[in-house]
C-alpha cells in the first residue's frame, strides 16, 4: 500500500464509518482489507481503492464493515447491566407508570449481545412490567451483523461469554452446537441498519439509550455531535449508558454524569447548556460511525 493509497483510505473511512485512524495504523488496514482484496478477486489494496474511487456501493460497504470492530459478548462488563437493574428501571418503572412503556435504543447493537441482555434483565422483572409495553430498537451500521442479530443463533463459545448458565437454559434451545435465542425474546426487539452520523430523528425518543464503545473510535468534534443530537432523542428523566472508557465531560453540557454510577448520565436541562459558553471545537462535524 502508497502512502498516497493509506491516506485515502483514511479519509474514505472517517467520511463513511466514522473510523479515525492515526497515520501509524497502515497494519491495521492492511490486515483487514488484504483478504477482502483476495476474496473479490483483486490482486492488492491498490486496486480495492481504485473500486472505491469508482463508487462502487458493493465495495464501500464491504470495505466499511470489514473495518468496523464488532467485538461483543453478552452482559459485557456486568456494571451497566447492574445499573439497568437497580438503578434505571426503578425509576422509569415509577416514572411511566401511568403510561406503562419504555422504549430503548441500542445504538451499536452489533450482533445482537447487548440487546438481548437488555431483554433478558426485562424478563427478569417478572411481575413489575406485567401489561408494560416493551421497544427495544437495536441500530448497527453493519447489516450483516444485524442479521446475525435477528436470527439470534449463537455458538458454544459465545454464550459462553458473560452469559449466565441459568439464563442460558431458560431462554436459549440448543441445535446441535449452536443456540438460538427463544422466539418471545427475539420479538422484543427491532434491527435496524443505522449510520449514527446519519439523521436519527425519525427513530423518537427513548427512555433508555445504550451507546457504549462506539465513541471511543470518533474524533472529539465527532462526539460532541453524536452527543448533542442524542440529548434530542432522550426523556428528559431518561437515561444514557456509555461504555468504561467513554465520558461526555468536557465534551457537551447536554448530560451530566450521575455520582457513583460509572457510564450513566442524564440529561441536562436545556436551559443549562445554553446559558453555558460554547466547547471550543463543539462546530458540528459529520464523519461516520465506526466499530462498537
Amino acid at each position: 500500500m502508497t502512502p498516497t493509497e493509506y491516506e485515502y483510505l483514511r479519509k474514505f473511512l472517517k467520511d463513511n464509518s466514522g473510523l479515525d485512524l492515526s497515520a501509524d495504523k497502515q497494519y491495521l488496514i492492511e490486515s483487514r482489507l488484504l483478504p477482502l482484496a483476495r476474496k473479490a478477486g483483486l490482486s492488492g489494496i491498490g486496486d480495492l481503492v481504485q473500486k472505491l474511487q469508482g463508487g462502487s456501493r458493493t465495495v464501500i460497504t464491504d470495505v466499511v464493515e470489514a473495518m468496523t470492530t464488532n467485538e461483543t459478548f453478552f452482559f459485557r462488563d456486568k456494571v451497566p447491566f447492574d445499573h439497568f437493574r437497580d438503578t434505571i428501571m426503578p425509576e422509569i418503572i415509577k416514572a411511566r407508570a401511568a403510561r406503562r412503556s419504555i422504549r430503548i435504543w441500542c445504538a451499536a447493537g452489533s450482533t445482537g449481545q447487548e440487546p438481548y441482555s437488555l431483554a433478558m434483565c426485562l424478563k427478569e422483572m417478572g411481575a413489575a412490567l406485567t401489561g408494560w409495553r416493551i421497544e427495544i430498537i437495536a441500530t448497527d451500521l453493519s447489516q450483516e451483523v444485524l442479521e446475525k442479530a435477528k436470527a439470534g443463533i449463537y455458538s458454544q463459545f459465545e454464550v459462553q461469554r458473560g452469559l449466565p448458565i441459568q439464563m442460558l437454559m431458560k431462554y436459549f434451545k440448543q441445535t446441535g452446537e449452536t443456540w438460538q435465542v427463544n422466539p418471545e425474546l427475539r420479538a422484543m426487539i427491532q434491527h435496524r441498519q443505522l449510520n449514527l452520523l446519519h439523521d436519527f430523528a425519525q427513530l423518537g425518543t427513548f427512555d433508555v439509550i445504550f451507546c457504549r464503545n462506539v465513541l471511543i473510535y470518533f474524533d472529539q468534534d465527532t462526539k460532541i455531535n453524536i452527543f448533542n443530537r442524542l440529548a434530542r432523542q432522550i426523556e428528559p428523566d431518561g437515561f444514557l449508558v456509555l461504555g468504561a472508557a467513554e465520558t461526555v465531560v468536557g465534551l457537551t453540557d447536554t448530560f451530566r454524569p450521575i455520582p457513583e454510577r460509572r457510564g450513566l448520565y442524564k440529561p441536562n436541562d436545556p436551559r443549562v447548556a445554553a446559558a453555558k459558553p460554547a466547547l471550543a471545537g463543539a462546530a458540528p462535524r459529520m464523519a461516520a460511525m465506526a466499530g462498537r
